[in-house]
């Protein structure tokens, strides 16, 4: 078990930032990768990001590529996902989660999501 909470997220228009932050404390075992899904309104739960916490090798979905970029702050125990070039089809509720694998889509733990609204 790890304590995550998760920061950030907001309105914004077409082509504007935003960055999320997930910190993550109070665990037995540091998790061996973090990462980010996504649920936009009526639609299926899809995984953004992951990054190993310490390898810091990462993986993104490809509808994201290019214009998020996760990273992590070792002693700040803060992963972060900076999205860039938000379009309106990125609004969704974000919610951070540890994961066993790089590539695996199901977390095994999350925290409480953040709202990410894009208008156009």
């Amino acid at each position: 078990q790890v304590h995550l909470v998760e920061a950030g997220g907001g309105s914004v228009q077409g082509g504007g930032s935003l960055t999320l932050s997930c910190t993550f404390s109070d665990y037995t075992f540091e998790p061996y990768y973090m990462g980010w899904f996504r649920q936009p309104p009526g639609k299926e739960r899809e995984k953004v990001a992951t990054i190993g916490i310490t390898s810091h090798s990462t993986y993104y979905a490809d509808f994201v590529k290019g214009r998020y970029a996760i990273s992590v702050d070792n002693a700040k125990k803060t992963v972060y996902l900076r999205m860039n070039s938000l379009q309106p089809e990125d609004s969704a509720e974000y919610n951070c989660g540890t994961y066993t694998t790089l590539r695996w889509n199901t977390p095994v733990q999350t925290a409480e999501g953040s709202q990410v609204t894009v208008s156009s």
